[in-house]
C-alpha cells in the first residue's frame, strides 16, 4: 500500500480529504470496491468509491456539490477539485427480483455492506487516515491467490445481478486470475440467465475483456462457461464450420478467429477487434462444397458485414463503431486484389478511413491461416512511397471549373471529375492547366 502523502495521485488525495471531512463531522468512512483492491495490487486507482455511515442526506449537508444517482441505494456524487467520487452508505440488501437491483435497501455496517458485494478481492475497505485494509470477506488472501470468488453463495450472487457472471470473466481475464471452482459451478450453471440483462451492460463487460491484452483468456472463458452460446450464438456456429485445408491448416473458423486474437497488438480499438472477432461471422451460413469438392464461402463478406452490424446493433455500439467495424468485415476479401488494382483504385483504398485497421485485420488473418504475407509487405511498401504527398490530393479541377466551360450542373459532372482525380492519381494530370486541357479535349468542352 502506498504510503507518505506526497505519492499520491490528486484524486487520491482529494478522496483523502473527503474522508477526512466525513470522519470530522463524525461518521466512519473507507475507501470501497476495485479501488481497494487496486490500492493492494500496488496500482493506482481509475476513480475512488467511498462508503460511509452517513446518510445521503448527511452527505449532502457536508459537501457543497453534489447530486444524487442513487439516493434510494444511499449513493451521492461529490463534486470535488474536478474530481467525482460515489460516497455510499453502508448498506444490506433486501431480495432481488429482477436480477439487477435489490427491492429495498437497510442501511447497516460495513461488515453487512462487504458481505453484500460481489467478489472478495472488490469487498475490502481502506481506511486512508489509518493506512489500513478492513477485509471482512477474505479478499486479501484470494489476491493472493490470485483467485476470483464470489462472497457468499456464488448462485445467489448471480440471481441477484446476472451480469457478476461477465464480470467475474472480466476479472479473471484482466487481472489474470483463476476463478474459484464453486463460483465456476455457479456460472455455469447460470449461464444461459445472462440474457435478462440488458444489451448495453453486456457490451460494457465484452469491450473490457476484448480490449485487454490477455483477450484470448476471456475467449476461452466465455465459450467454456456457455456464455458465448446465450450472448454470441453466431460465435458459438463457428465451432465444426471447416475450411479449405491448404488456406486454412489451423482448422475450423472457430479456432482461425481464436489465432488472430492471439496475433493482435496488446492495445487495439473496438472496431478492430470486433472486426477481428466477426470478419467470418457468414462463413458458417454461406458454406457450400463445388463439384471438386472444394468449401466456399461465397459472399461470405459481404453478408458477414450485414451480420456484423446486425450483432453490434443488438448489443448497442455506437454508430461509428458499427459502420467502422461493418466496413472492415466488407473490405476484408479485397486485400487478395491490391496488387492487380489500378494506381488510381489502390489510392483510393488506401485513402480510406479504416484502411490502416484492416491492413492490421487482413496481417493476423494472413499470419493466422496461410501466412502468405505478400500482399501485406505489398502494402507496406506502398505506404511508404506514397508517404511524401496526401494520398488523395486537393482536386485540380472543381465543379465551378466545370461551369465555367460551359457544362451544366449534373451526373456527367461527377463523371468528369472523377475521370481527372484517376489520372492526377496516376500522374498523368500535374496542375491544374494540365487537367483544363484534357476535359477540354476529352470531352469536347470549349474554354
Amino acid at each position: 500500500m502506498k504510503g507518505a502523502k506526497e505519492n499520491l495521485s490528486p484524486m487520491e488525495r482529494t478522496a483523502r480529504e473527503l474522508v477526512t471531512r466525513l470522519r470530522d463531522c463524525g461518521h466512519v468512512a473507507y475507501f470501497a470496491g476495485g479501488s481497494v483492491r487496486d490500492l493492494v495490487r500496488g496500482e493506482t486507482p481509475k476513480d475512488i468509491d467511498i462508503a460511509a455511515d452517513a446518510r445521503p442526506e448527511d452527505v449532502q449537508k457536508i459537501f457543497s456539490r453534489t447530486y444524487a444517482v442513487g439516493a434510494h441505494f444511499g449513493v451521492i456524487v461529490v463534486l470535488e477539485n474536478e474530481f467525482q467520487f460515489e460516497v455510499a452508505t453502508f448498506r444490506s440488501d433486501d431480495v432481488y427480483i429482477d436480477g439487477r437491483r435489490p427491492t429495498a435497501v437497510h442501511f447497516s455496517s460495513p461488515e453487512e455492506d462487504a458481505k453484500r458485494r460481489d467478489f472478495t478481492i472488490n469487498g475490502m475497505f481502506f481506511d486512508p487516515i489509518a493506512g489500513e485494509v478492513i477485509d471482512f470477506v477474505g479478499g486479501r488472501a484470494d489476491l493472493e491467490a490470485k483467485l476470483v470468488r464470489a462472497i457468499g453463495d456464488p448462485a445467489q450472487r448471480f440471481a441477484e445481478d446476472r451480469l457478476r457472471m461477465l464480470r467475474a470473466i472480466r476479472f479473471a481475464t484482466v487481472l489474470d486470475y483463476q476463478i474459484d471452482n464453486q463460483t465456476w459451478d455457479a456460472l455455469v450453471a447460470n449461464a444461459g440467465s445472462i440474457k435478462e440483462i440488458s444489451a448495453e451492460r453486456i457490451r460494457e463487460e465484452l469491450v473490457r475483456i476484448f480490449l485487454s491484452p490477455n483477450r484470448v483468456r476471456g475467449w476461452d472463458l466465455l465459450d467454456e462457461s456457455g456464455l458465448f452460446r446465450a450472448i454470441l450464438p453466431e460465435i458459438e456456429a463457428m465451432k465444426g464450420c471447416e475450411q479449405p485445408e491448404q488456406f486454412h491448416p489451423e482448422g475450423d473458423v472457430f479456432r482461425h478467429t481464436r489465432l488472430m486474437l492471439q496475433l493482435l497488438p496488446e492495445k487495439v480499438s473496438v472496431p478492430l477487434v470486433f472486426s477481428v472477432l466477426l470478419h467470418d461471422v457468414a462463413k458458417p451460413v454461406t458454406a457450400t462444397v463445388d463439384e471438386t469438392g472444394r468449401i466456399r464461402f461465397n459472399g461470405h463478406d459481404r453478408i458477414g458485414a450485414e451480420m456484423t452490424e446486425q450483432i453490434m446493433e443488438r448489443l448497442r455500439f455506437s454508430r461509428a463503431e458499427i459502420d467502422a467495424a461493418g466496413e472492415m468485415v466488407r473490405q476484408h476479401m479485397v486485400f487478395k486484389d491490391v496488387p492487380c488494382m489500378r494506381v488510381a483504385k489502390l489510392k483510393r483504398f488506401m485513402a480510406r478511413p479504416t484502411f490502416e485497421e484492416e491492413l492490421e485485420l487482413h496481417r493476423v488473418d494472413c499470419a493466422s491461416s496461410h501466412r502468405m504475407m505478400d500482399n501485406y509487405e505489398f502494402l507496406l511498401d506502398k505506404r511508404e512511397e506514397f508517404a511524401n504527398e496526401p494520398i488523395i490530393p486537393p482536386p485540380l479541377v472543381r465543379g465551378e471549373d466545370l461551369i465555367a466551360l460551359g457544362l451544366r450542373p449534373g451526373p456527367k459532372f461527377g463523371e468528369i471529375l472523377e475521370a481527372v482525380e484517376t489520372r492526377q492519381l496516376e500522374g498523368g494530370l500535374r496542375n491544374r492547366e494540365e487537367a483544363l486541357d484534357w476535359v477540354k479535349r476529352e470531352f469536347a468542352l470549349k474554354g
